[in-house]
């Protein structure tokens, strides 16, 4: 039977490069941020991607390729700017299974990834954005880590800037902070995310929403720490893209 609208749109996603990917975004300077963009420049749609925290890395570079164009009907200019001004966390410090590692990123999470410091960014960093790109009328945000309890904590307002947010193997996560956000938001948790916590965190939000646990991947599967040589984790990492163009097709 065929299929109709954004569905089997969100079907076409391009073959996950398992290693040596390249970026079919460029980088450039908006509102004083290294921004990764990608994506038509006409596009009306944009979504604002908050990394992990260990920055750029080509698992999250092509997450943001993909989310620009796979779904026809729904294109999407994506920026995905630097909130650590290329001081990202290091990756070797994940898991922090020494007191080194979790001092270093006890260190790291305290300063340069505090998470309200992003959020504060955020909403001038949107309006030059706009100035830029006048086609963009209306947005998304989607974050990964530590970039979800970013994206919980900027549409805790009313004022939010976003007509949707998407939360990837989120950090941080907080039954609470799901009471004060309104607008339409997907939840994609991993194995490594506390399930009570992700279960009370649906319950408690009131808008339309997708939460899902995808119960046999790591914290990271969808960025910096996913093993795209592995079919298993492969396969569930272009589920979750295809799970996000989904939602923001329904509700952006």
């Amino acid at each position: 039977m065929a299929q109709h609208g954004h569905s089997a749109a969100c079907c076409s996603i391009p073959p996950i490069v398992s290693k040596g990917y390249e970026a079919k975004g460029k980088y450039e300077t908006i509102g004083g941020m290294k921004t990764y963009v990608t994506g038509p420049a006409n596009a009306t749609k944009a979504i604002l991607y908050v990394f992990d925290i260990f920055g750029y890395f080509p698992q999250s570079i092509q997450g943001a390729d993909i989310l620009s164009t796979s779904d026809k009907d729904n294109q999407y200019q994506v920026f995905m700017p630097d909130f650590f001004d290329d001081k990202p966390a290091d990756i070797s410090w994940y898991p922090p299974d020494t007191a080194e590692k979790g001092q270093a990123l006890g260190n790291f999470f305290s300063t340069i990834g505090a998470p309200p410091k992003a959020v504060g960014k955020i909403p001038p960093y949107v309006k030059e954005v706009e100035k830029l790109n006048p086609s963009v009328k209306a947005w998304a945000i989607v974050g990964f880590c530590w970039g979800g309890k970013v994206v919980s904590l900027v549409n805790s307002s009313s004022e939010t800037q976003f007509n949707a947010g998407a939360e990837c193997h989120p950090a941080m996560v907080d039954p609470s902070d799901a009471l004060k956000i309104k607008i339409p938001l997907c939840m994609l948790a991993s194995k490594d995310e506390n399930p009570e916590d992700v279960k009370q965190f649906e319950a408690n939000l009131t808008g339309p929403k997708h939460v899902e646990i995808f119960a046999d991947q790591i914290h990271g599967w969808m960025a910096a720490r996913s093993d795209l040589e592995d079919p298993r984790v492969k396969q569930e990492y272009e589920r979750g893209y295809k799970t996000l163009l989904e939602f923001f097709a329904k509700h952006v």
